[in-house]
C-alpha cells in the first residue's frame, strides 16, 4: 500500500509537471581560472531592464546552473562565490524556441583588493539540501574552542547524553563519518575521538536522515557527515589557533591547517593537540522490591569521574594532478589519546525501612590508550567536461586500544568495622584491522538527466581480550569466570545504482543498494569454559527515491516526498561477550546475539529559498538495538539488546531570519513521538513520549571588526527504550575581535552560562525494582582562543571528498 501511495504521487507530479508551459532555459557553469568547478557559488538572475530578481539557485557539484520556464524577456546573471569577484553577464535573450547555454563563467580571485571591500555576506549556519541539511561550523562564533563532540551537540536535530552517544532525531544508531569515511571506533572510543578534534579544524556537518544509494546502508537513523578543513589555493597557507579553557579544571588545545599547493602538487596538513581534565558526578538510586512489590532494600551510588587526557591528531596527505582530467591522492590520519582516571564510586545499601546496612568504597583506577592510523588512495579520472567521472579508494585502518585497571572494594558496617575487601585487576586489549575498495562512476545523460553505479568490498578482523585477576595478599590469580577472547570477522559486499533526472518543475532522483553480510564470531574458550562461535549470512536491498516539485518557476517553493531503507548492523563492540566491571554492582557485558535492525524512513519537506523549511517524517524500525538494563540480584547489567519495533513521527520547523542588517537568527524546532513495543525481559516492552527539541543562534554585526552571538538549546526529555529522560538544556554566549588586518581573531566563549546541561532521567521495565539517574557534568566552561591565518586568503573546494570505508568504522562504535 505504502509502495502504490508513493507510485501515484510520482505519477500525478509527473504528468503535472509535464502539462506545465515549457518556457525559456539558460543554463551554463561557473569555474575559477584553473577551470575548477565553484560548487555552490551563488547565480542569480535578474530582469535586464530593472535588475528585478526573477530566481536564484547554488550551482552544482559539477559548477552547472540551469533556469528553467523563464518568460520571453531579456535578463542577466550574477555569480558570486566568498574570496572571489563577482561575474556580471552580457544582456541574454530567453525564449521557449531557443534554449541558451552560455560560455563558461571564469571567477577570478578577489585577491588584494579583498581589504578594499566590504563584506557583508556572511554563509549561512544551515544550509538545505534535496537529500541533507548542511550545517556551516564556522558560522557560530561559540564554536570556537570548542570540540567536534561539543559541536554536534549544539547541531540541530542531534543529541549527545553525558556518555558521548549519539542520536538523531529522536533515534539511536546513527552512522557518524570523517570526509565521507566511517569512524569504525567503539562508542567510548568515537566519543574520545571527537573530544580530542577541535571545532577549527572542521568545515560541514552534513545531517542525512535518508542517505542516498551511494552511501552505506547502515545507521538506522541516516549519517552525519563531519568535513574537515582542506585547502587547494596556489601556493602556501595556514591557519594557527590556540585557547585556553577553564571549567572545573583547565584545558587547552592547539592546532595548526598548512597547505601548499604548486605546479601539479598539492600538500596538506592539520595537527592538533589538546590537554583536557574533565569531571562528572552520576548518581545512581535503586529501589528493591519482593514478588508482592514491597520495597526490602535501596542503593544509592556516587561516581566520581575525573579523566585527564592528551590527544594528538594528524591528517595529512598530497593531491597530484598528472593532468587537468586525472588526479591521485593520498591520505594519512593518525590519533593517539593515553588517558588516566580514578573514578572513586561510593556506595550505600539501606535496609527496607531506611537504615544503613553497610557502605562500599570502590578506588576504581584506569590507565587506557587508543591508538588509530589509516591510510587512503584515491584516484579520479574526468573523461569529459560534461561529468563522466571515475573515483576509486583504497583504505586501511588499524586501531588498537589498551586498558587497565584496578578495582579495590571494601565494605563497611554504619559503624566504619571493615567487613570484607576485595581486589580485581584486568587488562583488555583491542585490535580492529579494516580494509576496503570502492569504485564509482558517474555519466550524465541527455535532458538534464545522471546515471550513478558503483561497487564496494570491506573485510573487518577484531581480536579481543579481557584478562580478569583476582588479587589477594599482592598475588594475582587468574578469574577464569571473566577471562576471554573473542574474534569477529566481517566480509560486506555491495553495489548500487542511482538516477536522477529534471523534468521541468518535477525531479526525480531514485537508487537501489545491494549488500551481503557474512560475519563470523569466536569466543574462545579458558580452563573452565568452553569455546562458542556463530555465523551470520543475510543478503538486502535498500531502495531510495527523492521526488522534488517546484511549486513556482522561480524555484522559491519547494516540496521534496523521499523514502528510503536502512540497516543497523551490530557495533564491533557489541557483539563482544565480555563484562566490564563500573563496580560492584554495576556491569556492561556484549551479546554476540544481536541481530541487526532495519528501519524504513518516509518523509515530505516543503521548503521556501531555503530560508524556511518544513517537514513531516515518519520512520518504522524493527529488531530495534538499544541498550538494556537487567538485573541478577542486586547487580545491574548493562548489555546491547533487541528491543521489538519502534514507531517515530517527527515533526520539524527550520527558519533562518534577519530582523536588521546586523541580526542573524536561525530556529530549529521539531516535536517527536517515539513509540517501543516488544517483547523485553520483563515481559512486554510498551512506551511512548512525544519530546520539544529546540535549538536557536542570533548573530549580530557589531562593527566591521566586533561580533557576538547567544545561542542555545532546550529538549524536553523522551523515550529510548528503557530510558525515559528528564528535561536539558544550554545557554552559550559568544564575543569576536578581528585583528591584525582581519587575518586574526580573539574570541571569548561562554557555554551553559546557567549550568542547565545535566542529563537525568528514570530507566524502566526492571525486574523487581526501579532505578533513577543523575548527571552534573563539567560544562560551565569559558574559553579563550586565538586564530590567525597567513597566505593566500582565497579559498578553493577540494577537488573530492576521498574514502572509502564509510560504514565499517562507524560500526566499530
Amino acid at each position: 500500500m505504502k509502495l502504490l501511495s508513493l507510485t501515484l504521487f510520482a505519477v500525478l507530479l509527473f504528468n503535472f509537471a509535464n502539462a506545465q508551459t515549457n518556457g525559456g532555459k539558460i543554463s551554463g557553469s561557473v569555474l575559477d581560472e584553473g577551470k575548477k568547478p565553484l560548487n555552490g557559488a551563488t547565480v542569480i538572475l535578474l530582469v535586464a531592464k530593472d535588475s528585478t530578481q526573477v530566481a536564484s539557485q547554488l550551482a552544482e557539484p559539477d559548477g552547472s546552473f540551469n533556469f528553467q520556464n523563464l518568460k520571453d524577456n531579456t535578463y542577466r546573471v550574477v555569480a558570486t562565490y566568498i574570496g572571489y569577484k563577482d561575474y556580471r553577464s552580457d544582456n541574454v535573450t530567453a525564449n521557449q524556441q531557443n534554449p541558451v547555454n552560455l560560455p563558461a563563467f571564469i571567477l577570478s580571485p578577489a585577491g588584494k583588493t579583498l581589504n578594499d571591500v566590504t563584506v557583508t555576506a556572511q554563509r549561512s549556519y544551515i544550509q538545505q539540501k534535496i537529500d541533507r541539511t548542511v550545517v556551516n561550523v564556522g558560522a557560530l562564533i561559540s564554536n570556537t574552542g570548542a570540540n567536534a563532540l561539543e559541536v554536534l551537540e549544539k547541531t540541530p536535530g542531534v543529541q549527545v547524553d553525558a556518555d558521548g552517544n549519539i542520536t538523531f532525531k529522536g533515534k539511536s544508531g546513527v552512522l557518524v563519518m570523517i570526509d565521507d569515511k566511517p569512524t569504525y571506533l567503539s562508542a567510548a572510543n568515537l566519543a574520545t575521538y571527537l573530544r580530542s578534534l577541535p571545532a577549527s579544524s572542521l568545515n560541514q556537518i552534513e545531517l542525512m536522515d535518508n542517505p542516498p544509494a551511494k552511501y552505506d546502508a547502515a545507521g538506522n537513523a541516516g549519517v552525519i557527515n563531519i568535513k574537515t578543513k582542506k585547502n587547494t589555493t596556489r601556493g602556501f597557507n595556514a591557519v594557527v589557533s590556540a585557547d585556553f579553557a577553564q571549567g572545573h579544571y583547565g584545558r587547552m588545545n592547539e592546532s595548526i591547517n598548512l597547505n601548499y599547493h604548486v605546479d601539479k602538487v598539492n600538500v596538506f596538513a592539520n595537527l592538533a593537540y589538546d590537554q583536557e581534565r574533565t569531571f562528572r558526578r552520576l548518581e545512581i538510586d535503586r529501589d528493591y522490591f519482593d514478588a508482592d512489590g514491597n520495597q526490602t532494600s535501596s542503593l544509592k551510588d556516587i561516581s566520581y569521574f575525573r579523566p585527564t587526557s592528551r590527544n594528538t591528531n594528524i591528517k595529512a596527505g598530497m593531491d597530484y594532478y598528472v593532468s587537468p582530467k586525472t588526479t591521485w591522492g593520498v591520505v594519512f590520519t593518525g590519533t593517539i589519546s593515553p588517558e588516566h582516571d580514578n573514578s572513586p564510586v561510593y556506595s550505600l545499601l539501606y535496609g527496607k525501612n531506611g537504615e544503613l546496612d553497610s557502605t562500599i568504597n570502590t578506588q576504581n583506577t584506569s590507565k587506557n590508550k587508543f591508538d588509530s592510523k589509516g591510510i587512503n588512495l584515491n584516484y579520479t579520472h574526468k573523461y569529459d567536461s560534461v561529468g563522466r567521472e571515475l573515483t576509486f579508494d583504497l583504505d586501511y585502518i588499524r586501531d588498537v586500544s589498551s586498558g587497565n585497571q584496578l578495582f579495590v572494594n571494601n565494605t563497611f558496617l554504619p559503624d566504619g568495622t571493615l567487613t570484607n575487601s576485595q581486589t580485581l585487576s584486568d587488562n583488555l586489549p583491542s585490535t580492529i584491522n579494516i580494509y576496503s575498495a570502492k569504485a564509482d562512476y558517474s555519466h550524465p545523460l541527455k535532458g538534464k538527466a545522471k546515471l550513478e553505479a558503483g561497487v564496494k568490498s570491506s573485510y573487518v578482523n577484531t581480536n579481543n581480550a579481557a584478562n580478569y585477576f583476582n588479587v589477594v595478599n599482592g598475588v594475582s590469580t587468574i578469574d577464569y569466570n571473566n577471562t576471554n577472547q573473542f574474534l569477529y570477522k566481517e566480509n560486506i559486499n555491495a553495489a548500487y545504482i542511482n538516477f536522477n533526472k529534471d523534468f521541468g518543475r518535477f525531479s526525480l532522483q531514485t537508487g537501489l543498494r545491494a549488500e551481503n553480510t557474512n560475519g563470523d564470531g569466536h569466543q574462545l574458550g579458558n580452563a573452565e569454559k568452553a569455546d562458542s562461535s556463530f555465523v551470520n549470512h543475510y543478503t538486502n536491498l535498500f531502495p531510495t527515491a527523492f521526488l522534488s516539485y517546484n511549486l513556482d518557476t522561480a524555484k522559491h517553493n519547494v516540496l521534496v516526498l523521499s523514502y528510503g531503507r536502512r540497516i543497523g548492523r551490530p557495533n564491533y563492540s557489541s557483539l563482544n561477550p565480555f563484562t566490564f566491571f563500573v563496580d560492584e554492582f554495576t556491569y556492561f557485558s556484549g551479546n554476540p546475539f544481536l541481530k541487526p535492525q532495519f528501519t524504513d524512513n518516509y518523509k515530505l519537506a516543503y521548503s521556501f529559498k531555503s530560508l524556511f523549511t518544513v517537514a513531516v517524517a515518519y520512520d518504522y524500525t524493527t529488531d530495534v538495538q538499544g541498550e538494556t538494563i537487567h538485573n541478577i540480584g542486586d547487580v545491574f547489567i548493562s548489555t546491547t539488546g533487541n528491543i521489538g519495533q519502534l514507531k517515530t513521527l517527527n515533526f520539524s520547523v527550520n527558519t533562518n531570519l534577519q530582523p536588521a542588517k546586523w541580526w542573524t537568527i536561525n530556529l530549529y524546532a521539531e516535536v517527536y513521538n517515539n513509540n517501543y513495543q516488544g517483547q523485553f525481559y520483563t515481559g512486554y516492552l510498551s512506551q511512548s513520549k512525544n519530546t520539544l527539541d529546540f535549538n536557536g543562534s542570533n548573530q549580530f554585526t557589531i562593527s566591521k571588526t566586533w561580533s557576538a552571538e547567544l545561542s542555545g538549546f532546550y529538549d524536553t526529555g523522551g523515550a529510548y527504550g528503557q530510558f525515559i529522560t528528564l528535561p536539558k538544556g544550554m545557554l552559550n554566549a559568544a564575543i569576536q575581535k578581528k585583528i591584525l588586518n582581519n587575518k586574526g581573531s580573539i574570541k571569548l566563549n561562554m557555554r551553559d552560562i546557567l549550568h542547565t546541561f545535566s542529563p537525568s532521567g528514570t530507566i524502566t521495565n526492571i525486574a523487581d525494582a526501579s532505578a533513577t539517574f543523575h548527571n552534573f557534568l563539567d560544562t560551565r566552561v569559558a574559553t579563550l582562543a586565538f586564530t590567525y591565518s597567513f597566505g593566500k586568503s582565497t579559498n578553493t573546494p577540494p577537488k573530492r571528498d576521498t574514502g572509502g570505508a564509510d560504514s565499517e568504522q562507524g560500526r566499530a562504535h
